[in-house]
């Protein structure tokens, strides 16, 4: 499946950090390519998705504490 790699607000970019998850939690995508696809939305997208070391609040709201454990060590935010 395709994703885009830069979103116009943060409920569009946390509504795709759910399809991804979700989606590496079903396997329809492999663990590379998930790796992967989180970097480039990160690096597309830091602004909306980071302020002072934590996930902004939209971010938390819409994906959820277990998700967002998954998106950080891949990212590695502390």
């Amino acid at each position: 499946m395709e994703y885009k790699s830069f979103y116009r607000t943060q409920r569009n970019l946390a509504i795709a950090i759910n399809q991804i998850v979700d989606d590496y939690w079903n396997e329809k995508m492999k663990e590379a390519e998930f790796i992967q696809c989180i970097r480039v939305i990160y690096a597309n997208n830091t602004e909306k998705l980071v302020k002072n070391n934590q996930f902004t609040t939209v971010v938390q709201q819409q994906c959820g504490k277990r998700r967002l454990a998954v998106v950080e060590k891949i990212l590695q935010i502390k």
